[in-house]
């Protein structure tokens, strides 16, 4: 069996990557895009450090607060798992 590596759309199931089922409404999220972090932490664009990607919100809904959102984020399962996965340094 092929192991592989999600990404947060992947995790999350927000269908929000391109063609995603709930990109009419919320839009295509900024980390599916990102290409400047693409193979970051082996994730397609921003999905495996969709916490550094401005705008890439899952449950905050004021855009443009990225010190809320990287404390929320220090809290999500998927950022968890590839903080574990990838032996991230990260400093609170």
């Amino acid at each position: 069996m092929e192991e592989k590596n999600i990404n947060c759309w992947e995790f999350k199931k927000c269908g929000r990557e391109p063609g995603g089922e709930n990109v009419s409404v919320d839009g295509v999220c900024p980390a599916a895009i990102e290409s400047r972090a693409n193979g970051i932490h082996q994730g397609k664009n921003g999905g495996r450090c969709c916490w550094v990607i401005s705008d890439s919100y899952c449950t905050i809904s004021e855009k443009g607060d990225l010190t809320g959102k990287f404390l929320e984020c220090r809290n999500c399962e998927f950022y968890g798992i590839v903080k574990d996965s990838s032996n991230l340094l990260v400093v609170a």
